[in-house]
């Protein structure tokens, strides 16, 4: 039997976050979706089902076969569904020719090597199992699934600290802490190897574990509520306020204060400003005095704008949705519920419009279409200071998705 994490079509609910990946990279809690359903079933091979303009970039990012399917035995599970041993033990992977939902949500199935050659001619498509096999037997099942960017946001506090358990049963302090550094239930902390904690930094665990990993540091006076989680060579600035249900990403650099949030990797939020119950992607960068609204002054549930309809989230506690290779400029401030798009560029006086389309330049003052070829050299520049390559693949998907967004930006950007 091969593990198969696929997509289904509501990918598009988690937009902007999912036009540069699949849904099961991204992040909540210590790790990404994908590794949650992986570290469940450590001697199944896998195979990762995206959509296909997907496929490119993700062979240059995995080990395991793409889109490529054999015909065998498969355990098929939703990308969407935050996977952990209880849920784990709802599926029962011996009995092939049933599909666990819950409710409309399809979270798994086990096919038989007969069902999977149906799966060669959807390799690349998002995947809908009643509808490719409409004769298997339905169970429904009670599960934790992903349908938009907040959720995210507001099951990342969870998450931290189930994943801790699970990778840290035996949490360790690597000799990495200068004397003035404070641990607070230093039994609920974690210090990866060749990490760096400097004198007057506060790790809090009272309320909540903390991991650092390794190579990370932490710069004199920063404090750190758990639950958080600080990501490989990640940096946290002198004096940063980070709060509880945090998730920072690999090789970040992070500062001022931060509330609830999850920054992907790769992205920098460096200065002073506020940054509360928001989700950044990959590549990011947040200019000095960059802040989110995250509460309505009137206290009523946040609305926010994906894939072209207004969702009520239902939540009085929502921030900035960003998607990967955006950039502000200083003192910009973002509204309660707002989601900017991939390669945006926003800054001026005011605030800008609640919905950035993917691609535009400007704020409060007007957007215009940020030139696809500007976009590329930035994203190029940008990730070469990281040492990362901005691939061909990279730059065919980014083409695919400016073609894709070139709707939503009409009307919007003059």
């Amino acid at each position: 039997m091969h593990l198969c994490i696929f997509e289904d079509p509501f990918f598009r609910k988690l937009l902007p976050l999912t036009w540069t990946k699949p849904v099961y990279h991204l992040r909540c809690g210590v790790t990404l979706l994908a590794d949650k359903i992986t570290a469940e079933y450590p001697d199944l091979s896998v195979v990762y089902h995206c959509r296909e303009y997907l496929s490119e970039i993700m062979e240059e990012e995995v080990d395991s076969p793409v889109n490529g399917f054999e015909e065998d035995s498969y355990l098929m599970i939703n990308g969407r569904i935050i996977w952990d041993k209880d849920t784990a033990q709802k599926i029962d992977t011996n009995r092939s020719g049933f599909i666990y939902c819950a409710g409309d949500t399809e979270v798994a199935a086990v096919l038989s090597a007969e069902h999977s050659r149906l799966l060669k001619d959807h390799a690349g498509k998002p995947i809908t199992l009643r509808k490719l096999f409409p004769a298997l037997t339905v169970e429904q099942v009670d599960v934790k699934e992903i349908q938009y960017p907040w959720d995210l946001i507001t099951r990342n506090a969870e998450e931290i600290q189930k994943d801790f358990v699970r990778l840290y049963p035996k949490p360790e302090l690597h000799d990495a802490s200068y004397p003035g550094a404070h641990f607070l239930n230093k039994s609920m902390i974690h210090i990866g190897r060749n990490a760096s904690i400097k004198p007057g930094v506060v790790l809090d665990a009272e309320n909540g574990t903390i991991v650092i990993d390794e190579g990370a540091e932490i710069m004199a006076n920063a404090v750190i509520e758990g639950p958080a989680c600080i990501g490989r060579d990640t940096l946290v600035k002198i004096g940063a306020k980070i709060y509880g249900g945090t998730s920072i990403g690999e090789v970040c650099k992070v500062g001022g204060e931060i509330e609830s949030s999850i920054i992907h990797s790769f992205s920098n939020k460096q200065h002073d400003g506020f940054l509360g119950h928001a989700y950044i992607g990959q590549w990011v960068n947040l200019g000095a005095g960059t802040n989110n609204s995250d509460l309505k002054n009137n206290y009523s549930t946040i609305r926010i704008t994906i894939d072209g309809e207004t969702v009520d989230t239902g939540l009085l506690f929502v921030g900035l949705i960003m998607g990967d290779h955006s950039k502000t400029g200083i003192n910009t401030m973002f509204n309660t519920g707002t989601a900017a798009g991939v390669h945006s560029n926003i800054f001026g006086a005011g605030f800008p419009p609640k919905y950035i389309p993917s691609f535009s330049w400007g704020g409060s003052g007007g957007l215009v279409e940020y030139e696809f070829n500007k976009a590329i050299d930035t994203a190029r520049t940008v990730m070469a200071r990281r040492n990362r390559q901005f691939t061909d693949a990279m730059e065919r998907l980014t083409g695919i998705i400016f073609k894709e967004t070139a709707e939503e930006r009409a009307g919007i950007i003059r």
